[in-house]
């Protein structure tokens, strides 16, 4: 069975990554942080025995964190962000994917088990999601593309989860949480450890 693993990134534009993050401790913290999540979520995909793909937000690259032998690249493509995640659902399914799994780049607890036990559990469920802290979500999977779980969500908000689990109960999908895990979007959401870090990364650079 062939499965894919798709990821959202978006391009290393400094004050266009973690705006809200930028918004307290600045752009270039913000872009530090980042730099971090992005080595991290190649770090525990590189060896996944699936087909990745990497979805740039403004340019493909070359040469960068992610291996060029290893990541499909790609551009996303659509309006919003349900469209942008249908839009890359279509695509892994039109080539052949039975089982398609989206992350992000903005989770330093996900890990290379949480994502294997993500395809492990659509053998038995419809959709997969991993919930995340704030109220979204880190994680989906699916076997089918079911394209109503990108319309009508109201996207960046705590309503996410909620508003994907509600669909999925009207469309009779059997779903399976994964751990509850924290995203980075505020300077909230850094631990005190991360925090000191990302200050220590910054000056020593």
């Amino acid at each position: 069975m062939t499965q894919a693993l798709l990821i959202f990134a978006k391009n290393l534009i400094h004050g266009k990554v973690k705006s809200r993050l930028a918004g307290t401790i600045g752009n270039d913290a913000a872009m530090n942080v980042y730099k971090h999540l992005l080595r991290h979520t190649a770090s525990i995909t590189d060896q996944l025995p699936v087909h990745k793909i990497l979805f740039y937000s403004d340019s493909i690259e070359t040469n960068d964190a992610w291996c060029d032998k290893k990541y499909d690249k790609q551009m996303q493509s659509g309006n919003d962000l349900g469209e942008r995640m249908r839009h890359a659902f279509e695509n892994a399914f039109a080539k052949g994917n039975k089982e398609v799994v989206i992350i992000g780049t903005d989770c330093l607890d996900i890990s290379t088990d949480v994502i294997t036990q993500a395809f492990s559990h659509l053998k038995n469920f419809d959709v997969v999601i991993g919930p995340a802290k704030d109220g979204g979500y880190y994680l989906a999977g699916m076997k089918q593309l079911h394209a109503a779980l990108f319309i009508n969500i109201n996207w960046s908000t705590s309503e996410v989860l909620q508003q994907t689990l509600d669909i999925c109960k009207h469309k009779n999908l059997s779903v399976y949480l994964l751990p509850v895990l924290s995203d980075i979007d505020t300077e909230k959401d850094l631990s005190e450890a991360q925090k000191q870090f990302f200050q220590t990364n910054q000056r020593e650079r």
